[in-house]
């Protein structure tokens, strides 16, 4: 017991001290510095040029560039008032004007994908200080329910604040009036802009995890083609300890370079609710992404060949991470956790976010983890794979899962 203890500190002070070493040279490199703070400029003129784009979009006078476009979503709505109809917000919803009769119809033919009713004496109801009926039907096999639901509430809402200011306003009034006066008042962002920003966010935070792939790929590479790899493994170290050294190094700079980037996020105005934990998040989604990064250095010949591998793997990373959170804005469906860009997302945007969703993220980002080193360390521990003659991927592969023994 007491010796297995010993080899686990011993294997943890080897690590650490490999990591200390790459992490020590690194921050050392010119290289490295001027490409740490010129990322940090990108990031401010990104920050310019969004603010920007989105003082252009929701200008009155700007041009209309939102991705929820007129037909993106149709509504069929029953509103013989007109009050509730024209509060619809065009640029998300388009109205088609209906008594009724066939609208459910045409929702279950996917004619349409909603219908909205309104009391057809609303007028009268809100003269006389009644409580208006109204009733939304979706079809929720469509996945742009989502848009018409949010797009239909923000109505509700912003027909009931106006109403209610008109009455109170009426109410201290000396003089009545039998007509009841409405003003249209744009509160908080449109559901366009909420999109746009958040996705913009989420995309922001975690783009650094992508930009040191490099240190990687110089790190493990390198040796090889300047011949220190045998030095290297001629140490008292194992794969092991070599690769989590590497590894650990550069998920210690994407945690800094991560910090920096939401502090200048928050100085800009960003808001980023529970900070710390979608910090957390983010990072911890570094380790896979370092491990994979290491499978494809250690397999690697030269630095064509890593930077090919790593730009096809990245494609396929980011999708995996992307695609999951935008589908969740469209649909809101338990499975799109399986990203940690949609937890982040969910929990820097101040959602209600249960244990059971954000383990689902988290527990396959360090299920990925340890497959992806221990591939790195397997591959690393090779001497046909870091000096030569370099097996094929199927016969790697097949000797991985055991399907056939190493020569």
């Amino acid at each position: 017991m007491i010796v297995k203890w010993a080899n686990n500190m011993n294997f943890s002070k080897n690590f650490m001290v490999i990591a200390r070493w790459e992490l020590k040279n690194t921050l050392k490199s010119k290289k490295f510095l001027i490409i740490f703070f010129m990322q940090l400029s990108v990031l401010a003129m990104l920050i310019l040029m969004f603010n920007s784009f989105a003082a252009t979009i929701e200008s009155d006078k700007g041009l209309s560039l939102t991705p929820s476009l007129v037909g993106f979503a149709t509504v069929d709505v029953d509103d013989q008032g007109g009050l509730f109809k024209k509060s619809i917000d065009p640029e998300v919803i388009k109205v088609y004007s209906t008594n009724g009769n066939d609208s459910q119809a045409r929702l279950g033919a996917g004619q349409t994908n909603g219908f909205y009713t309104v009391s057809p004496d609303s007028i009268q109801r809100i003269q006389n200080g009644e409580v208006v009926d109204t009733l939304l039907y979706l079809d929720y096999s469509d996945p742009r329910r989502s848009v018409v639901r949010d797009a239909i509430n923000t109505t509700t809402k912003s027909v009931s604040s106006a109403l209610t200011q008109s009455y109170l306003k009426s109410a201290t009034s000396s003089n009545t009036s039998s007509q009841t006066g409405l003003k249209e008042e744009k509160t908080g962002e449109s559901l366009p802009m909420q999109i746009i920003r958040k996705v913009m966010l989420v995309v922001l935070l975690f783009l650094p995890l992508f930009l040191f792939g490099n240190i990687i790929i110089d790190s493990v590479v390198g040796e090889k083609e300047r011949k220190t790899g045998e030095i290297l493994v001629a140490m008292p170290l194992s794969p092991v300890e070599i690769l989590l050294g590497k590894g650990l190094a550069v998920v210690a700079i994407s945690a800094l370079q991560v910090a920096m980037w939401v502090a200048v996020l928050l100085a800009a105005g960003f808001t980023i609710n529970n900070v710390i934990v979608v910090y957390l998040l983010v990072v911890l989604t570094a380790l896979p992404i370092v491990g994979l990064t290491s499978i494809i250095a250690a397999y690697a010949k030269n630095y064509k060949e890593a930077g090919i591998g790593i730009t096809f793997a990245y494609v396929l990373v980011v999708g995996f991470l992307i695609v999951p959170a935008l589908a969740y804005i469209s649909r809101k469906s338990f499975s799109a956790n399986i990203s940690p860009m949609t937890t982040v997302m969910r929990l820097f945007a101040g959602e209600a976010i249960s244990l059971p969703e954000i383990l689902m993220s988290v527990t396959l980002v360090i299920f990925l983890s340890m497959v992806f080193f221990g591939i790195a360390a397997w591959l690393f521990r090779r001497d046909d794979v870091m000096f030569g003659p370099r097996p094929g991927l199927i016969r790697l592969f097949l000797e991985l899962i055991g399907f056939k023994k190493r020569m």
